[in-house]
């Protein structure tokens, strides 16, 4: 009897070690946070400690894109490896503006995430993770499309006044409510909780949390207690950063600080890796609100596919094994994100058929720079923030942007001029031949959806 009893704790024991020899994975996506919002990014008004110590103690990243200007495609692409463009989610999820003044009408597209894409928390249940999402998922609401369909086994999603932080639900599985707010309980603080009863729950074997906040998407509605010393500080600034964004914003922060305190309570925090971005670039213009925010020195912001709205905030920290304090100008997308993991766990990429690429050997070794390639953006659509139907491409130094109503093609150098302020297509044709052309074979390669011209 007790031999049995010792072959069975040893047993239990060396499954515990084994599952915990594969890194968790938090990643947490907050919604329309802009390039230059975080403390570790320059801006002096915002209070973010707790995200500007993981850039401390990681990998941040200077040059990190989306795949979109915009939510739904760019969550899409994180969560398949795939271009929007490929899988025709190229809008978000109800996103039907025209401009009865253009000489196009936006492409057609696809408003949800079908069932059939294989996802990373498949993928990741596959090499025996837990997985949870906690937060906005904005990819489709019947019931085949939710996030338990989508390989996800804990889910705590956002349901009604997703745009509010009162006076919601949260739904998991079939659209069952597990939460409902009467005005008392601030959204952000209420997701930071599912997300710590996640990793509480499944500490003891390898997880993978999506974290995605709705923070600082307009509504601009900040905890009343967060406002005050932003208010105190605002004419010191000359009017320049917005309070209650900043109290969202600060909340956010808080969050990520309890999900750290939780891996570090649990001894999990050297064995987790963690990434903080955001879904797509900040707000610029008075939306639902006052402006919420600047992506200066970036050009324009969410909905464009000028650096504004595609160029957002990165950090990968893991304890231990990765570098710390390291700042890259190293850039990738998105969708590189599903290949990374794979790569890092040996998946079978073969069969994934992504069009993202594996960055795991230069988050390893981040002082050698890898060549990524070109970087594509296509958003055939009239966004809600004023950006219009356009294209772009990235290779090396250079961008390219077509804009799909004129046909016309704008060159930047981005390595000496990060706002997008000097166009130099006229000065450097064969460069401007050389990305059209790559341009137009990935849009031939993907099918992309393109918009169409009025009879």
């Amino acid at each position: 009897m007790k031999k049995s009893i010792l072959i069975t704790l040893l047993s239990t024991i060396a499954t515990l070690v084994f599952a915990q020899t594969k890194p968790n994975i938090v990643f947490i996506l907050a919604d329309d946070l802009g390039w230059s919002d975080l403390g570790c990014y320059g801006n002096p008004f915002n209070n973010t400690p707790n995200i500007d110590k993981l850039a401390k103690e990681g990998i941040k990243f200077n040059q990190a894109y989306v795949a979109s200007p915009v939510c739904s495609p760019s969550r899409a692409s994180i969560l398949t490896g795939k271009h929007p463009a490929r899988l025709k989610i190229t809008n978000f999820l109800v996103g039907n503006k025209v401009d009865t003044t253009s000489p196009i009408l936006p492409a057609k597209w696809q408003p949800y995430l079908a069932k059939e894409e294989f996802t990373l928390a498949e993928m990741l249940k596959e090499k025996g993770y837990t997985t949870g999402l906690v937060g906005k998922w904005h990819l489709g609401s019947y019931d085949t499309l939710m996030p338990y369909s989508q390989g996800f086994d804990y889910d705590r999603t956002i349901g009604k006044n997703g745009l509010d932080y009162y006076n919601y639900n949260l739904v998991t599985g079939n659209h069952k409510v597990v939460f409902e707010d009467s005005g008392k309980t601030y959204l952000t603080d209420k997701l930071t909780e599912y997300g710590v009863e996640f990793i509480t729950q499944n500490k003891a074997k390898p997880f993978f949390l999506f974290m995605t906040y709705s923070a600082p998407h307009v509504l601009l509605v900040p905890r009343g207690d967060k406002v005050r010393n932003y208010l105190f500080k605002y004419e010191k600034f000359h009017g320049k950063y917005n309070p209650y964004y900043a109290a969202m914003i600060e909340s956010l922060d808080e969050g990520v600080g309890k999900l750290v305190e939780t891996l570090k309570k649990h001894n999990l925090y050297e064995n987790t890796i963690i990434v903080f971005s955001s879904d797509n670039g900040g707000v610029g213009l008075p939306e639902v609100g006052p402006t919420p925010t600047s992506c200066e020195p970036l050009r324009k912001w969410k909905g464009h596919a000028y650096e504004g709205g595609i160029r957002v905030p990165t950090i990968i920290s893991w304890k231990g094994k990765l570098k710390e304090n390291v700042s890259t100008d190293q850039y990738f997308t998105n969708s590189d994100y599903f290949p990374t993991f794979a790569e890092m766990l040996n998946s079978d990429k073969k069969k994934l058929a992504l069009d993202g690429k594996s960055m795991w050997q230069f988050i390893q070794n981040p002082d050698k720079a890898t060549d990524r390639g070109y970087l594509y953006w296509h958003y055939p659509h009239f966004s809600n923030q004023e950006g219009r139907p356009a294209a772009a491409i990235r290779g090396g130094d250079y961008k390219l942007v077509e804009n799909y109503e004129t046909g016309s093609l704008e060159l930047y150098n981005l390595k000496n001029d990060i706002s997008e302020s000097k166009d130099l297509a006229k000065e450097m044709p064969e460069k401007v031949k050389e990305l059209k052309a790559a341009l137009d074979k990935w849009r031939a390669d993907v099918k992309a959806n393109m918009p169409e011209k009025k009879k």
